[in-house]
């Protein structure tokens, strides 16, 4: 379908042929084997490896790394159009590098792993939640850090819903430096090479039937000193970069999924035929398409104003939380009304609507439960009047970074491992 279809913002025309070509990498490459992704194990981590060199050899890899790392420096708002294609499959963006761009934004200071991730030979893996405390509140944090004598670290604890800990090669764990919960400081986020003696993947979790989710345990693994993230104790801001990032890129992911699962609706009521006519040309089909197009189209404009103002540096987190919700609920509403289409073939595997309804389920809790967005921003907007809620400038202020936790700022929920980022 085309852009106008979608609504706007058009896709600029420098950027179309790129996104044309991601599209075409995604229908033809990646969504043939979306089977075996959703295995997990070692088989869709080959095909991962396998078909990221295929995007690396025809110029398809990394899309918005800066191009000192062998990217091709699009922006954010440039990239935003190829994200939304290249997430039109759960793992299009593992294959094509998205999820890396998050990795880079977290290692930041540690050139020597952004480059090995940058050329994808290495993959990190991002280690908040725990078992038995609430995802969206990194104050609960148990996972410990105590400095050695000589500097380095040793840390005790427990992960889990880790996307993609058995086949990464180092892990980014938030760990509790000083303090006890549900003390907000203290926090700091260290880089641990999953090689090291101690650190153990306990056991897969799968997700609504689909693999790649981990639990891990860190006992009594020792890091460098300098594995620090950032400063000492500032771990909540390392997070928040992350996720400010992370949920915008998984908004535009769901857009890519909820054209795909429109398009499948459309083509199902086009073609299905019953004694009484094609399915097209009854009136409850035609108010399911409808809707779903409202959804799409009301939405996108919601995501790509966040995009435009985090691309400019300005404060986005309204938007941003109008955006995720907004973008959640829109893919749940399509998946459904697709797979009522689609009637029971729409259930079985025989089409992608139960994957991309199972993430339209998932996209509630991944990146924060949708209502701590939703009270986060009320109270945010109650707080500051709606015409100043959007604020001139990305807010800096400590309080305001530990503030991201009430709106599942800091912490993905599920989000941080469960599924892919």
């Amino acid at each position: 379908m085309s852009d106008f279809e979608w609504g706007e913002p058009a896709c600029p025309p420098h950027v179309r042929p790129l996104r044309e070509r991601v599209s075409a990498f995604v229908r033809n490459r990646i969504v043939p084997h979306e089977h075996t992704f959703d295995a997990g194990g070692r088989r869709a981590r080959e095909l991962t490896e396998r078909l990221s060199r295929q995007a690396r050899t025809e110029g398809l890899w990394g899309l918005a790394f800066p191009r000192d790392l062998g990217g091709a420096g699009l922006s954010l708002l440039e990239y935003a159009h190829v994200a939304e294609a290249e997430g039109a499959s759960d793992h299009g963006p593992a294959v094509l590098g998205g999820s890396a761009l998050l990795d880079l934004v977290t290692l930041a200071g540690h050139d020597a792993y952004r480059e090995q991730v940058a050329d994808g030979r290495l993959s990190l893996c991002n280690a908040m939640t725990e078992p038995g405390t609430s995802g969206s509140d990194p104050a609960l944090t148990t996972t410990r850090a105590t400095r050695e004598p000589d500097g380095s670290w040793t840390l005790r604890g427990g992960k889990w819903f880790v996307s993609g800990a058995a086949g990464a090669g180092l892990a980014a764990v938030l760990a509790r430096t000083a303090g006890a919960p549900p003390d907000k400081n203290g926090l700091s986020v260290l880089l641990v090479p999953t090689s090291s003696p101690g650190f153990r993947v306990v056991r897969e979790l799968p997700v609504l039937g689909a693999g790649g989710q981990w639990e891990i345990a860190l006992d009594g693994v020792r890091v460098p000193a300098d594995h620090v993230v950032g400063e000492e104790g500032e771990g909540l801001r390392v997070v928040a970069r992350r996720v400010r990032l992370g949920r915008l890129l998984r908004c535009l992911r769901w857009l890519g999924q909820a054209e795909r699962a429109f398009t499948l609706m459309c083509g199902r009521a086009r073609d299905r035929r019953t004694s009484t006519g094609r399915l097209a040309d009854h009136q409850l089909v035609q108010k399911l398409v409808f809707d779903a197009l409202l959804a799409i189209r009301t939405t996108r404009p919601l995501v790509f104003e966040a995009v435009a103002r985090l691309d400019a540096g300005l404060d986005a987190r309204t938007e941003t939380g109008l955006a995720k919700v907004a973008a959640a609920r829109m893919l749940r509403q399509v998946t459904d009304s697709a797979i009522q289409v689609h009637g029971a073939e729409g259930l079985g595997p025989d089409t992608a609507l139960p994957r991309l309804f199972r993430t339209g389920r998932t996209a509630a809790i991944l990146d924060g439960p949708d209502e701590l967005h939703i009270t986060a921003t009320a109270r945010r907007v109650l707080r500051d009047g709606p015409g100043r809620c959007g604020g001139s400038a990305e807010a800096t202020r400590p309080e305001a970074i530990a503030g991201e936790r009430q709106s599942g700022g800091v912490d993905d929920g599920v989000g941080t491992g469960a599924h892919r980022e």
